[in-house]
């Protein structure tokens, strides 16, 4: 059955919205939403999930689900901004815990859960979520995290970072938790779904040639185009190259402030006494 995709790009972190409705019922789900932070001025604003509702509320969709694909280390999520303002459970992957446990201990973030509580709802593979006469099948896709899910909505498939566009390739896994051997069976998990089955990426970062933002491809393009994991590349060879691309990677801009409020499902950390809130910056971490 199609689903109705709407996209949302962020130019600022290239990252991709989502809000997936049923066409029957207009039971939506908003997917990678966006917490709009500014590192020159420590400025925090709601605008990209305002702009979500908004379209929402024109559409007359009934909100039933935040998901999340990961914690994001490009990008700070808007998810715990959207529960507040419409009371609807946020949803990740269930093995989310062990990104809090390794995180909040680095950045000493004693209020996080370690359990996950700050999530609504921890999804395994195969779990299936209601969305109106739609489910949303959950595909545990690790690689580029240890804890990546990828969402199965119709004849869509939402797959965070762990494929980008045909002539961009696929997601870095020099993160902790990350694999390349991994990522190459999840992708081949997504590339087993039907050829017309749509994939939608979480980011799109304008490979050399291209000059406008795309996030839709599908499972027969992406077989036979993508530059890393095109049809005949075998795991050794996607290992080989995966590793030798990550190692000229620098680390995303957005890194420290994005795990910290990833981990807490997109809440800030805690005021001081004075009311104050802070993000921790690790310095020279070995």
């Amino acid at each position: 059955m199609s689903v109705d995709v709407q996209a949302f790009f962020d130019p600022a972190t290239n990252t991709v919205s989502y809000i997936v409705s049923d066409p029957s019922s207009g039971a939506a789900a908003i997917i990678d939403p966006v917490l709009d932070y500014v590192p020159a001025t420590g400025r925090v604003t709601n605008a990209s999930a305002d702009h979500l509702l908004a379209a929402i509320a024109a559409r007359g969709l009934d909100l039933k689900w935040i998901l999340e694909t990961h914690a994001h280390a490009d990008h700070l999520t808007a998810a715990d901004y959207l529960r507040g303002r419409t009371g609807v459970p946020v949803a990740t992957g269930a093995l989310v815990t062990s990104v809090q446990k390794r995180f909040a201990r680095l950045f000493e973030a004693d209020d996080v859960d370690l359990t996950g509580a700050a999530f609504d709802r921890l999804l395994a593979d195969g779990d299936k979520l209601a969305l109106g006469g739609l489910s949303v099948e959950v595909l545990h896709t690790p690689g580029h995290t240890g804890a990546c899910v990828s969402y199965r909505i119709g004849d869509a498939v939402f797959v965070g970072d762990t494929l980008f566009m045909p002539d961009y390739g696929t997601a870095r896994t020099d993160f902790p938790g990350g694999d390349a051997a991994t990522l190459y069976r999840s992708i081949r998990k997504i590339l087993d779904l039907p050829a017309d089955t749509r994939v939608f990426t979480g980011h799109d970062y304008l490979p050399a040639g291209r000059t406008e933002p795309q996030w839709e491809s599908t499972v027969a393009e992406q077989t036979a185009k993508n530059v890393h994991i095109h049809q005949g590349v075998d795991e050794a060879a996607f290992v080989a190259q995966r590793q030798a691309r990550d190692k000229t990677l620098a680390p995303p801009v957005l890194i420290w402030p994005s795990l910290q409020v990833n981990i807490r499902a997109g809440a800030l950390p805690p005021a001081t006494a004075a009311g104050h809130v802070y993000l921790r910056i690790p310095i020279n971490l070995a």
